[in-house]
């Protein structure tokens, strides 16, 4: 058995199923060991931030890794868009990236790198298998890490001489269980909820679970305590006869004014509420000056400790969930707009989708109207980081092909990493990507807006805007081998969205919005 198998082996043993991969040379062993070892799927993409993103979306969907492939540091670093996003995530993610054999690094090959310091910053355990027979403990030790709650990134560094040595160990480890919350946080939190509409209760990570938000409403409704969610939420169950509650907002001086009266405030899988960028006159902390802040561990079982302060607050068993009647899909032959195509998708999208949301500012009418949606999933962009939606999508769709999946996309971030959309078509995945078609970064021109810029001259207008040419996504999508439409009118928008979620198998429409 070489050392590549001995990790692969290591790997399926302890619960990871799928390889995203981009190899190289220096993994040529790897890539026969995927062969030679039973129960591990291969997905090939075509650029290395399809991997990590396929690889992030997988996660979050499975609470379990899956491992990338990727070649040498410069491979690495193509991933390192999406890995960020999974970071922030906290999606457990095994990369093992091949390196030069340890007896040729000083020979300082052009393809040699620092690859560890490449890994750091988004991973919570780095492991390179120095020693001889050493490479699959390293690969344990980054599942182990990778599955401690909170869940992150692990890489494992793995020199070509290491994969294809003799090896005949086969360690194993047990996945981290999660804590407890201990009864001094909840009673603190208890007598944080307590003090009512003063009172925040924020909600991010697991606590977005259908478990999590039922406790939440019950909690909300014992106290009066204010609830919100985290803005970019790695997954959250949304729809009809769910408990809905609004997102912290993007914008600094709309969040103060939200959080405005807040005294005490429990985040329950959630940060603290910063800006998402600094602007002039504008605070880091979004929260009140003087507001005291609890914020409970992700090493926690999070829906457990909700459903124990609900019970500590004495709130009753169940509450009612507002009604919310169903959407009704526009019509009509003229231009599209955000709102329309929010209500569109919330009206038709099926039971049970998986929304992967990217957006950006075309997203705002999906976003003020998913709450009254069929009960769906929804992963958004966690770290900001564009780029993510089609991978992300992938990656869902690999580890649920009994659910629809549903890529709400916007142009200019979609084009970062559009190669997923072959891998697709490659898998036959049951995904449907909606192409918001502004033909600009309109999130950009907004915030030359904000910073005072009324009237962008030459240079900022060719900077926030896609066309000379323009982006022809239905030819893009068709040689990728994924079927495509075209639609600028309500009516149109109905009946391709009709067709796409009645067939199976990877289709686009290309929304095109004034």
């Amino acid at each position: 058995m070489t050392g590549a198998e001995s990790l692969v082996r290591s790997l399926v043993a302890g619960g990871v199923e799928v390889c995203f991969a981009n190899p190289g040379t220096t993994e040529m062993s790897l890539v026969a060991a995927l062969d030679a070892v039973p129960g591990m799927r291969s997905v090939l993409g075509l650029f290395e931030g399809v991997c990590t993103g396929a690889a992030d979306g997988y996660a979050r969907m499975q609470r379990r890794p899956a491992m990338t492939l990727l070649h040498l540091g410069p491979g690495f670093a193509n991933g390192i868009a999406n890995l960020h996003n999974a970071r922030r995530a906290h999606s457990p993610v095994v990369n093992v990236v091949g390196d030069m054999a340890t007896w040729h690094r000083a020979a300082d090959a052009p393809l040699a790198s620092d690859i560890a310091s490449l890994a750091r910053p988004v991973s919570v355990r780095v492991e390179t298998a120095e020693d001889e027979g050493s490479l699959a403990a390293c690969g344990v030790q980054a599942l182990a890490a990778s599955q401690a709650l909170p869940g992150g990134v692990a890489t494992v560094i793995a020199p070509a001489d290491r994969q294809w040595e003799t090896c005949s160990a086969l360690p194993r480890a047990a996945a981290p269980q999660p804590e407890d919350l201990d009864d001094a946080a909840l009673a603190r939190a208890a007598t944080f909820v307590c003090e009512g509409a003063s009172a925040l209760l924020l909600l991010g990570g697991r606590a977005l679970g259908e478990r999590g938000l039922r406790a939440a409403a019950r909690i909300a409704a014992a106290t009066g305590c204010r609830v919100r969610r985290e803005n970019f939420s790695a997954r959250v169950e949304v729809g009809r006869g769910l408990p809905a509650f609004e997102r912290v907002p993007y914008f600094p001086e709309q969040a103060i004014d939200a959080l405005a009266g807040v005294t005490r405030l429990v985040c329950a899988g959630a940060r603290e509420p910063v800006s998402f960028f600094g602007y002039p006159g504008q605070p880091s902390r979004l929260a009140p000056r003087g507001c005291e802040v609890l914020e409970w561990s992700a090493r926690n079982d999070l829906e457990a400790g909700l459903e124990a302060l609900a019970e500590h607050v004495g709130a009753a068993d169940g509450v009612d969930v507002e009604a919310r009647e169903a959407p009704v899909p526009p019509t009509g032959s003229g231009p599209l707009d955000v709102g329309a195509l929010g209500v569109a998708l919330a009206a038709l999208q099926p039971e049970g989708a998986i929304v992967v949301d990217e957006a950006a500012t075309s997203g705002l009418g999906y976003a003020m109207t998913s709450a009254a949606a069929t009960p769906h999933t929804e992963l958004g962009l966690t770290g900001g980081a564009i780029g993510q939606g089609l991978p992300c999508a992938t990656g869902a769709a690999i580890v649920c092909p009994d659910r629809p999946v549903i890529a709400f996309q916007a142009d200019g971030s979609g084009m970062y990493t559009l190669q997923a959309l072959w891998t697709q078509a490659r898998e036959g995945l049951d995904i449907t990507t909606i192409v918001c078609a502004n033909r600009r970064y309109r999130i950009l021109e907004v915030e030359l807006g904000r910073a005072g810029i009324a009237e962008p001259g030459p240079a900022a207008r060719a900077l926030t805007h896609l066309g000379d040419p323009e982006l022809d996504w239905v030819a893009l999508a068709s040689g990728m081998g994924v079927p495509g439409t075209r639609v600028d009118c309500a009516d149109a928008l109905v009946t391709a969205l009709r067709r796409a979620f009645a067939e199976p198998g990877p289709s686009l429409i290309e929304v095109v919005l004034p």
